[in-house]
């Protein structure tokens, strides 16, 4: 008696159960049967002829065209800084000065044997104009003349730093009276009238990159124009891609030196072209293929395609223009298949 008791909620659940499974098949059925008879539920658009623009987006940093550190070339205490952040210099302009006493400099020795010989040099070029001394006189005294020259320039070169290009000081890195040893970097100088960076372009991108493709940097809403200056003729194997430069014109300084920004690479421009959403094409493993609806049926066409640019394709073979293609509703589509077409 027990035993019939407990076998009795067993039968009702499964009773339950195969019940549900029947009503899922009979909706499934159903389901099955409207497509049948009404059709599977589409949107489709008619092909025609379009412009198609390949843009490749990136982002990388950008820095002036040309940028260069001013180094101490002695150790010691800074006496004089003569530039700020965001000032302009010129090439060779005084923009750190060291103590003229500065041990290591010898500066002040090498300004008196400097100016000695100087002085000599001349009083002997007068003596040697009259014939008072001989040639080989006067050679000697030039040539000790040079040799100070030329140690003095190094002295004030030593004291006086100075910007090694035109530019704008992008960066300094010490204040006055600070310590310093040899070689400390003080300050960054940059040409901002352009500006360069580097990308890195994918094996699947690089035929749509060559020198001169048209570039566009933005930053924080600002933009400027520029073009690709180079590319790799050899992929990177440590990246498995193409390094580009990229340069910019920023003759109005808008960007600023150090900034990531993106970079779009406005490659590829075909006008009267058949382009298609990527979402209405369907793959079969690599075989891509559309469902082009003639007479209420969809038909399964293999097609085949060329330039991307992530969003749209385009169509080389397999449609033509004024076919019917599906757009929406695909997932239901099979070959063959009766379609009804929606608003």
């Amino acid at each position: 008696m027990k035993r019939k008791l407990i076998a009795l909620p067993f039968l009702f659940f499964a009773l339950l159960f195969a019940n549900s499974c029947g009503e899922e098949k009979v909706q499934s059925k159903n389901m099955e049967q409207l497509y049948n008879e009404e059709g599977v539920p589409v949107k489709i658009k008619e092909i025609t002829k379009d412009s198609f623009s390949k843009e490749l987006n990136y982002n990388t940093i950008l820095t002036g065209i040309k940028e260069s550190a001013a180094s101490a070339m002695i150790g010691g205490r800074i006496e004089k800084v003569l530039v700020n952040v965001g000032d302009y210099v010129n090439k060779d302009q005084v923009i750190f000065t060291f103590p003229s006493d500065a041990p290591s400099a010898q500066f002040d020795q090498a300004k008196v044997a400097f100016e000695n010989s100087k002085n000599m040099y001349e009083r002997y070029q007068k003596l040697f104009d009259v014939g008072g001394i001989s040639a080989q006189d006067l050679d000697n005294v030039k040539t000790q003349y040079e040799v100070n020259k030329a140690n003095f320039e190094t002295a004030s070169k030593m004291v006086k730093v100075l910007a090694p290009i035109s530019g704008f000081v992008t960066k300094v890195n010490v204040r006055e009276s600070d310590d310093v040893k040899k070689e400390t970097l003080l300050a960054t100088i940059a040409d901002l009238s352009q500006l360069k960076g580097s990308i890195q372009i994918s094996e699947s991108d690089i035929s749509d990159v060559i020198k001169g493709t048209k570039a566009i940097a933005e930053w924080q809403g600002i933009a400027v124009e520029g073009k690709v200056t180079q590319v790799d003729l050899a992929m990177n194997p440590m990246t498995q891609a193409f390094n580009a430069d990229v340069v910019f014109d920023n003759k109005n300084q808008k960007l600023k030196a150090g900034v990531t920004a993106d970079i779009t690479l406005v490659g590829t421009n075909l006008n009267e072209v058949v382009i298609l959403e990527r979402k209405d094409i369907v793959f079969n493993g690599s075989q891509p293929f559309i469902f082009a609806v003639n007479n209420g049926v969809a038909k399964k066409k293999q097609v085949k395609i060329g330039k991307n640019n992530g969003l749209t394709v385009e169509i080389l073979e397999g449609i033509e223009l004024g076919d019917q293609i599906v757009t929406e509703g695909i997932i239901n589509l099979e070959d063959n298949s009766k379609v009804k077409i929606i608003k």
